[in-house]
């Protein structure tokens, strides 16, 4: 497997850092935690305010409110969501090690690719995926089959056409 400074330099790519490309790790304990937690979210979101956990739709309405009172709620799950790190540090005493080997402007272009999809899609892994697929809706079923087919072959391509 090449080394992340193994990329070239130029157009988009910046010097990388020392860490293995497409480095992955098994955390079975922390995903079912994970898991969980957003389950957990979704299920309280719908039974107090009627609502789907969309995360794009959330945001959508933070950015671009119908209400005081639509606005505050969405402003609480988006500060939770980027209170993570500061939840890790209280617990173990240091921000968790977040390393990426896809420099900035990638990172820009797929939140852009991202934002084009979940408009294109009518929602976003969280809203179809999570909660979609528990309420059965066929749009949420071909939506998150979707998805997954996108990423498996996105991995494929990755790991072994473009060699990373």
């Amino acid at each position: 497997m090449p080394a992340a400074t193994d990329i070239p330099e130029g157009l988009l790519f910046l010097p990388q850092p020392q860490v293995p490309a497409m480095a992955t790790e098994f955390t079975p304990w922390v995903s079912l935690a994970g898991g969980l937690l957003i389950g957990a979210a979704s299920v309280l979101l719908m039974l107090f305010h009627g609502r789907i956990l969309g995360a794009t739709g959330i945001l959508s309405g933070v950015l671009f409110p119908s209400g005081a009172q639509d606005w505050a709620w969405r402003v609480m799950i988006i500060l939770g969501m980027v209170s993570a790190p500061v939840v890790f540090l209280l617990f173990s005493g240091q921000f968790p090690d977040i390393r990426s080997v896809v420099t900035v402007p990638w990172q820009i272009a797929g939140g852009f690719l991202v934002g084009v999809g979940v408009t294109v899609g009518s929602g976003c892994t969280s809203g179809h995926g999570v909660c979609g697929m528990a309420r059965l809706s066929p749009r949420s079923i071909a939506a998150t089959l979707t998805f997954m087919l996108a990423t498996a072959i996105t991995v494929y391509i990755m790991r072994h056409v473009a060699g990373g």
